[in-house]
């Protein structure tokens, strides 16, 4: 990997976090149009980046985390489904389906067609959340039940938040901001534990990789944020699901034929 390659998949990740694309899926497929191979130094670089676009949530929210209790607690019971399932499947997921592009490419086309789908269904009501606050702790528990099926690469984590919220009681903002906080404390356990189970460690070239990717994705998951918060104003979902199935059907045609 050189330094071209990281600020390209810092931009993808930046990008693509928050929206219910799948970043995972969209740095899989990044990779494989650049020839990056699927070394153990990728794989953790492709996680590790993912907190430079965490770090854009804790810099918008960063009143939310330090002073209202009521939503730090139901985004930590949130959290505790992805904790239990990522310590049980890490080596499956590490070993077999991060890096699997026909995985990947199934997982978003289905995600899409899914996501089109639920939102056809979908009927805001006046009595849905319209506040996390608002979320009872069982409702907060199932969304992050949902959270944990994006272990498998393309189904996207923000897709399942915000479907399982949205399904769940919240309306759209509440859903995409519960997305948006619950992606903290996941991303972060997910980068730790990747570097605690992969025992990994990293030469000057790769540490400057990282730290060139991270930025990027920093900078470019603030815009993408504030992007996603004015578009559901008058938007809903079916679009995404759309460019999913376009792009897997893309992909598999020019590039896995």
């Amino acid at each position: 990997m050189d330094y071209l390659q990281s600020i390209l998949l810092g931009i993808v990740e930046g990008a693509t976090e928050f929206l219910p694309i799948s970043s995972t899926g969209h740095l899989i497929l990044t990779s494989d149009v650049l020839k990056i191979p699927q070394t153990d130094f990728v794989k953790s670089f492709e996680i590790f980046i993912q907190l430079g676009a965490i770090l854009a949530i804790v810099f918008l929210y960063a009143k939310t985390f330090l002073t209202n209790r009521d939503v730090l607690l139901r985004i930590c019971i949130a959290f505790l489904p992805t904790v239990f399932m990522g310590l049980a499947f890490y080596k499956i997921v590490k070993d077999f389906l991060i890096g699997n592009t026909s995985i990947t490419l199934l997982a978003l086309s289905l995600g899409g067609i899914i996501l089109i789908f639920l939102e056809i269904l979908y009927k805001e009501k006046d009595h849905h959340a319209d506040r996390i606050e608002k979320l009872n702790l069982k409702q907060s528990f199932l969304i992050g039940l949902c959270q944990s099926v994006a272990l498998i690469p393309g189904v996207s984590r923000a897709a399942a938040t915000i479907i399982g919220g949205l399904f769940l009681g919240a309306k759209r903002k509440t859903a995409v901001e519960f997305s948006f906080l619950l992606a903290v404390p996941t991303m972060l356990a997910a980068t730790g534990l990747d570097l605690v189970k992969g025992n990994l460690s990293f030469n000057q070239k790769e540490f400057l990789l990282l730290l060139v990717g991270f930025v990027t994705s920093f900078i470019v998951a603030l815009l993408s944020v504030k992007f996603l918060l004015r578009f559901i104003k008058t938007h809903n979902f079916i679009p995404f699901g759309i460019y999913r199935i376009l792009l897997a059907l893309l992909f598999w045609l020019l590039i896995m034929k």
